[in-house]
């Protein structure tokens, strides 16, 4: 029954990749979010120090328009992300599920293995 531990294995192989990809995903929204928080901070001080926070007025700070388009730049990908992470959690819960069927195939392989055993022990003994 070689190939059910290889199942599992694979199968408990599959679910750590998905995790490691979760978990990739998880720091990549949070990076986005830093540098997003961080634009927010430089365009309110350019904004303070131009004393203009009207993106229409024609004096606005080419700083501050430049940090504003990448900020959203950054939410869209964030956004962008976290649909990625949710696709990605339904196929982890996927690759535990099937993870779980292949651990209980195995557990009753083992348990049927140990059955025989015992059955040719006594008619031996």
């Amino acid at each position: 029954m070689k190939t059910r531990e290889n199942l599992v294995r694979l199968k408990q192989f599959q679910v750590n990749d998905k995790r490691r990809q979760l978990m990739q995903l998880d720091m990549m929204i949070a990076e986005f979010e830093r540098m997003a928080n961080e634009l927010e901070v430089q365009v309110a001080a350019e904004e303070k120090k131009a004393g203009i926070t009207d993106i229409n007025h024609f004096a606005y700070p080419t700083f501050a328009r430049a940090a504003r388009l990448r900020h959203d730049n950054l939410k869209n990908s964030q956004q962008d992300l976290l649909l990625q992470r949710a696709m990605a959690e339904s196929i982890l819960a996927e690759a535990e599920a099937e993870l779980s069927k292949a651990e209980a195939l195995e557990s009753r392989d083992a348990k049927t293995r140990e059955a025989d055993t015992g059955m040719r022990s006594a008619m031996i003994g």
